[in-house]
């Protein structure tokens, strides 16, 4: 071992618990890196691999009724690689352990052989005998949530009439990696099932024999899909086609391709800020060895070691802390990637999961923490290199101990001794002391954004499932109904109110922009969905005009008094410009409101609806559900409540423990940075508090003069912290502003309270350990020290 490689062995020696702190920082910096690139590289794997394997489909095509014979007029198509024919049906599900009714959706499955796209992979049991009319294939989501076996029977409720279905296969999909009911915004595997039935006997069931109702297509390498999907369109146009659309709309598709955006932004926002806290420590540190050991380095250069050498030695020192906390955090991170996986696995179904520390992740990691030491330390190592032996051998210039900016504008007299001393002291070395506020500040704001998270989550249940929705169930039927089903609905027991809604499925357009959504005629009878704007203002349907959701408009750049054009993708396809009148807050989808009237006038068509929202008594429910599952007409029932527990079930949970992370990630960098400057301020203010003690100071007050700065500095990054936290929070916010949903800005004041409190505590807690030091000090060794 080389001479210097002992110095820097004593050197961590002495430097051990600052070291350890710092490293600390680094590893949650590293773990945090590693645990969001593990899971993103898991989803992204599993995603890619499943997709190419199982044929998952680029195109997904809707209509009415499709004739077989115009399957050979799509696949000649410019473009199209293959495509796939089914029928896909709304049902209900009578579970024996639920009271409510549970919408399923019933895809055809070929006679013979397998799909051609969207296959399945079989997870348990057989495939479908097309010989049996009893046999149903269950999404793996469902048979889990439920404890379903095989060869269990069910209850569907299909085109009007009770079937019972035998279970012979549990099935995962490539298009139901997550199960979302139509109408709903997260998954509920409880409410929403998906089953595979033989083609032969679901085309007998919902009288669609020699036709289907929906068609997929895979695209050829090249081609391009806006074009393909427009041929489709005037394809299916007189067959009832309700929109092609891709991979971007496809609900399971985005909403997995929204996550693993999240995980991206995740990947570098967090880490970015624990890794600057990282290179400041090293900074403020590396920087005070530096100058206690000025005649060292004089020494050694005498000695005829080179400048460089000296720089790579302190340059070791940093990067032995950075690499130690490099590993420590790989670690810590690939647990904590492999537990986040398994969270993911809740939520996104697939065959097999996979995911690894692959080794970009591990020199990724490794890179960073070095790059995070050498900027952290380039400063003080020029130092060492630039400086010459003589001026080394010299103490370092004094500081500048002039009297304090407040004493100077005259509040002295207002000021104790002591507080005079503090301020003095941190506006003697400003570089270190906005080093500790910004390290405290950015602890602070990791606190508020993993904490925002839950505020925001709790305004969005109530604004959405409160305020603006006031139903408690909504009812789809399987199609189209006359207006007078008010009457019917009104009768089932305990419903007190009911609001009808027509949807119809439109391109909007306006300008260069367009959009294929569900355009929403709210009925009149009773204001259970209600439109609200940004204030919070409850915002009445207007007898004439468009309203459009704030996305939805920022999508089109449409302002109020802008025309935008509807075109109609059912019945006679009318095609119009309408005013933009409202334009109101939501946070799920893309969507536009009309009044009845206006739908009526110019769809040339009587009033009709395809679905009502009621309201009904908590003590009826059990009734209007029942009733429900044998009316006929309905395709499905949304519950608000299970809605609204889903919703809970499905963040709540992993909120929590994200937010457990955060405080513990947040108490390493408030001790880290508090410690670190601790330490350093008592290393150099040690021969000042031994003589203050010799004067006959007592250890409260010369404690008071090292801690007191501590809290100061403390105090002074609370509010930083906090716009500092603000600001990573709408940061988040904008990266998870997608069509399928929004998160809210809100941070509630506790949020903000408990954030500081933490910060304060582990502030507080470094302050003990160095109390310990300071009552332990030795004058008489102090002060016989050369200075």
């Amino acid at each position: 071992m080389s001479i210097l490689d002992r110095k820097l062995r004593r050197d961590l020696g002495h430097l051990a618990t600052q070291a350890v702190a710092i490293a600390m920082v680094m590893a949650s910096g590293i773990a945090m890196y590693t645990m969001a690139l593990y899971a993103l590289h898991s989803l992204q794997t599993s995603q890619t691999n499943y997709y190419q394997k199982y044929r998952f489909a680029n195109i997904f095509c809707n209509a009415v009724r499709i004739p077989a014979d115009l399957m050979p007029r799509i696949q000649a198509l410019s473009g199209v690689s293959a495509i796939d024919q089914r029928v896909v049906f709304a049902a209900l599900l009578d579970m024996p352990n639920m009271a409510e009714p549970v919408a399923a959706r019933l895809i055809s499955w070929p006679d013979s052989g397998k799909p051609r796209l969207n296959d399945l992979f079989l997870a348990d049991g057989r495939w479908l005998d097309s010989e049996r009319s009893d046999e149903v294939l269950a999404s793996h989501s469902f048979v889990a949530a439920h404890g379903l076996k095989l060869d269990d029977q069910l209850e569907f409720v299909i085109n009007g009439r009770k079937r019972r279905l035998q279970i012979v296969g549990v099935v995962y999909s490539p298009e139901y990696i997550v199960q979302i009911q139509p109408g709903s915004l997260l998954p509920d595997y409880k409410r929403f099932g998906v089953f595979w039935m033989s083609h032969r006997h679901l085309s007998a069931a919902v009288d669609m024999q020699g036709a289907v109702n929906d068609v997929t297509l895979t695209l050829e390498r090249g081609a391009t899909e806006a074009a393909v999907i427009e041929a489709v369109d005037e394809l299916l146009a007189p067959y009832g086609g309700t929109g092609a659309y891709g991979r971007d709309q496809h609900v399971s598709h985005r909403f997995l391709e929204d996550e693993i955006k999240q995980l991206t932004i995740m990947a570098w926002v967090s880490p970015t800020i624990f890794l600057l806290v990282a290179a400041f420590l090293l900074n403020v540190m590396v920087g005070r060895v530096v100058a206690l050991q000025r005649e060292q380095i004089a020494v050694l250069k005498a000695c005829g070691y080179y400048d460089w050498q000296i720089g790579v030695h302190y340059l070791k020192l940093a990067l032995l802390i950075a690499v130690g906390g490099a590993g420590l955090g790989l670690l810590f991170g690939y647990w904590l990637g492999q537990n986040t996986t398994r969270m993911y696995a809740e939520v996104y179904r697939f065959p097999v999961q996979q995911g690894s520390l692959t080794g970009t992740i591990v020199w990724g990691s490794l890179l960073i923490s070095i790059g995070s030491a050498v900027i952290g330390t380039w400063r003080s190592i020029a130092a060492v290199i630039s400086l010459p032996p003589a001026d080394a051998m010299r103490p370092a210039t004094p500081s500048n101990f002039s009297t304090s900016w407040v004493e100077r504008i005259g509040l002295r007299w207002l000021l104790p001794q002591i507080i005079r001393m503090l301020l003095r002291q941190i506006q003697r070395q400003p570089i270190k002391s906005l080093s500790t506020v910004f390290g405290m500040a950015m602890a602070l704001a990791i606190m508020i954004l993993g904490s925002f998270s839950l505020d925001a989550i709790r305004y969005l249940i109530w604004f959405q499932f409160d305020y603006a929705q006031r139903q408690d169930i909504t009812v789809v039927f399987n199609q189209v109904t006359e207006h007078d089903v008010v009457s019917e609905l009104k009768s089932l027991p305990g419903v007190s109110e009911v609001q009808t809604f027509r949807a119809i499925p439109m391109t909007v357009r306006h300008q260069h922009a367009s959009r294929k959504i569900s355009v929403m005629a709210l009925g009149d009878e009773a204001p259970l969905y209600r439109l609200v704007n940004i204030k919070e203002q409850i915002v009445p349907t207007p007898p004439e005009g468009l309203v459009l959701s704030d996305k939805l408009a920022k999508i089109l750049d449409a302002d109020l008094g802008d025309r935008v054009q509807l075109t109609a993708l059912e019945g006679t396809r009318h095609s119009a410009e309408i005013e933009v009148v409202r334009i109101i807050t939501e946070y799920g989808g893309l969507n536009a409101y009309v009044s009845p009237q206006v739908l009526a006038r110019w769809s040339h068509l009587p009033r009709t609806c395809s679905g009502a929202h009621l309201m009904i008594d908590s003590a009826t429910t059990t009734e209007v559900y029942h009733r429900l599952k044998n009316m006929p007409q309905v395709a499905s029932v949304n519950l608000k409540g299970a809605a609204m527990r889903s919703f809970e079930e499905s963040f709540a949970a992993n909120i929590l423990t994200m937010r457990l992370f955060n405080i513990i990630f947040t108490v390493i960098i408030a001790f880290g940075v508090v410690y670190n400057h601790a330490r350093i301020s008592f290393a150099e203010q040690s021969r000042d508090l031994a003589t203050l003690r010799v004067l006959g100071f007592t250890n409260g007050e010369v404690t008071s003069i090292l801690l007191g700065e501590l809290a100061i500095l403390t105090v002074a990054a609370l509010l930083p912290g906090c716009l500092i936290g603000w600001g990573l929070a709408a940061m988040l916010v904008w990266g998870m502003d997608t069509e399928l949903y929004r998160i809210p800005m809100v941070i509630e004041p506790a949020t903000y309270w408990f954030a500081m409190f933490v910060v304060v505590v582990a502030a507080f807690l470094s302050g003990l350990v160095m109390l310990r030091k300071i009552w332990a000090l030795d004058m008489v060794s102090v002060l016989k020290a050369r200075e």
